[in-house]
């Protein structure tokens, strides 16, 4: 997660009054550019909420077509019958037991996205394949030390990964407790895109070089909600970018967002910002205090994340990189002050220690493939095998990974279960002493990253998460074992 300005991504020319308009809108029909039709300026409704009791969340999730995106009837896919699924509450120390049915016309699984939980066996384990018909079900451990925060689930069978969540499986996934927050409302904010043409089929998911964007981007399954807070009061917005490969870079007009937490893991302070940038799979919880009334937009700012180029060949950047786009707007009643409510203690993050005792370098590149394939995405020059151990690792080990991409476009890296601390970037942006499992490493740039195999033996795996990279070999496998 990038939180600091990037001179040479940062295009700014948005905020002027036909954003404002646009935004502040009533409710109504609208089409836009991918054929799509549906409500607009609806009220930001929350998934179903699943929690655990007596230290237990036993679910059944199904994994299905025929969903209601921007307020209409679509092929889309969901959960339980909607996009996202039911947002899913447990606390440390808790056993999830998820009852996975595949009613899909394809193969699925599901990665429980961040959680520090053993991939083995019934647990957050990638190499499970659930076919169509079938079931699968997961006994997932939450460790009693286990950091509160936002989490996410989404399928993650190799070659259909951003398919399947580019057709709308997502749901979001909470440990609670932490510190006690003074919060008029706790929501979650699940960013997720899509196209849709007339008929609300899901179209574009082709594979593309850059990893595709929809024309359709959506809160919480909502085209452009309105959030509605009164003055003076403050709120906790838990943003996941659920996006297949869409760089959100985010600012809420005219207010500043106070940043608790990025990737599930509170900060050692809270900090206020103008623009927080979350790659895809990346999360923060922020604190938002609505200074007055009026209607606010939540902004994604353009954002260059490069381009696919091979020796003067190649794709451009997407719409993305030079168009604003409206996410929401946060609509204030009333009068008074922004909130100023002191903050309680935050936890300190634990953070890898020790001594380091292997250092690694693993390459992200991209090449000309053959046949359909027209470019592959490797790293260390292999495409993904799920029978190969690409490194193997010593339990009880700290080890210090560095993460060279050479391409053209930035690549986001993400380790399954063991996650990792950013000690220094190529950009000098490196965001101190946190946990994260989601780090964006520039094109041309590196990230150096610090993980403590300390806890959980087994098979896991790290990859792009431009999930159209992952998907076409951007993949490694991890394995730790007892010396």
């Amino acid at each position: 997660m990038n939180t600091a300005p990037i001179s040479r991504r940062h295009a700014l020319g948005l905020l002027g009054a036909g954003v404002a308009t646009v935004a502040a809108g009533a409710a109504g029909w609208v089409r836009g550019a991918g054929g799509h039709s549906g409500v607009t300026g609806a009220e930001l409704a929350e998934p179903a909420t699943l929690t655990s009791a007596g230290g237990l969340l036993d679910v059944r999730l199904t994994a299905a077509p025929g969903v209601r995106l921007a307020g209409r009837a679509t092929s889309a896919w969901g959960y339980n019958g909607t996009s996202p699924g039911p947002t899913l509450h447990v606390r440390p120390g808790d056993l999830l037991r998820i009852h996975l049915v595949n009613h899909l016309p394809q193969a699925t699984n599901l990665h429980t996205h961040g959680l520090h939980v053993s991939p083995q066996g019934a647990g957050d384990n990638p190499f499970v394949t659930v076919e169509p018909g079938g079931r699968f079900d997961y006994a997932i451990r939450i460790p009693a030390d286990h950091p509160a925060g936002t989490f996410w689930y989404h399928p993650h069978h190799h070659g259909q990964v951003a398919d399947q969540i580019f057709a709308g499986l997502a749901g979001a996934l909470i440990v609670d407790g932490g510190p006690d927050l003074a919060v008029r409302a706790d929501r979650v904010l699940l960013v997720t895109d899509t196209t849709l043409d007339a008929a609300g089929d899901v179209t574009g998911q082709a594979a593309t070089p850059m990893g595709r964007e929809g024309d359709l981007v959506l809160v919480n399954g909502h085209d452009r909600p309105v959030v509605t807070a009164g003055a003076g009061t403050t709120e906790r917005w838990r943003v996941i970018n659920g996006c297949t490969s869409r760089v959100l870079a985010l600012r809420l007009t005219g207010h500043l967002l106070t940043q608790l937490a990025g990737d599930g893991v509170f900060l050692p302070s809270a900090v206020d910002r103008e623009r927080i940038v979350l790659a895809p799979g990346n999360r923060a919880d922020l604190l938002v205090r609505p200074a007055g009334p009026g209607a606010w937009p939540l902004i994604a700012e353009p954002y260059d994340r490069g381009s696919a180029m091979m020796g003067g060949m190649g794709a451009g950047g997407p719409a993305s990189a030079t168009a604003a786009l409206v996410l929401a707007t946060l609509k204030v009643g009333g009068t008074g002050p922004a909130a100023t409510t002191a903050l309680p203690p935050l936890p300190t993050p634990a953070v890898p220690a020790g001594a380091v005792t292997v250092r690694r370098r693993l390459t992200l590149a991209m090449g000309m493939g053959m046949g359909n394939n027209a470019m592959s995405f490797t790293i260390d020059g292999r495409t993904f095998d799920a029978d190969r151990d690409d490194q193997t690792v010593a339990l009880g080990s700290v080890e210090e990974w560095t993460v060279d991409n050479t391409t053209t476009m930035d690549h986001p890296f993400h380790l399954h279960a063991w996650p990792f601390q950013v000690v220094a970037t190529s950009a000098g942006d490196a965001p101190g002493p946190v946990r994260q499992d989601v780090v964006l490493v520039p094109a041309g740039g590196w990230a150096r990253l610090r993980i403590a195999f300390t806890d959980f033996t087994g098979r896991s795996v790290y990859h792009c998460h431009i999930l159209d990279h992952e998907d076409r070999g951007m993949m490694g496998v991890v394995n730790v074992g007892i010396p």
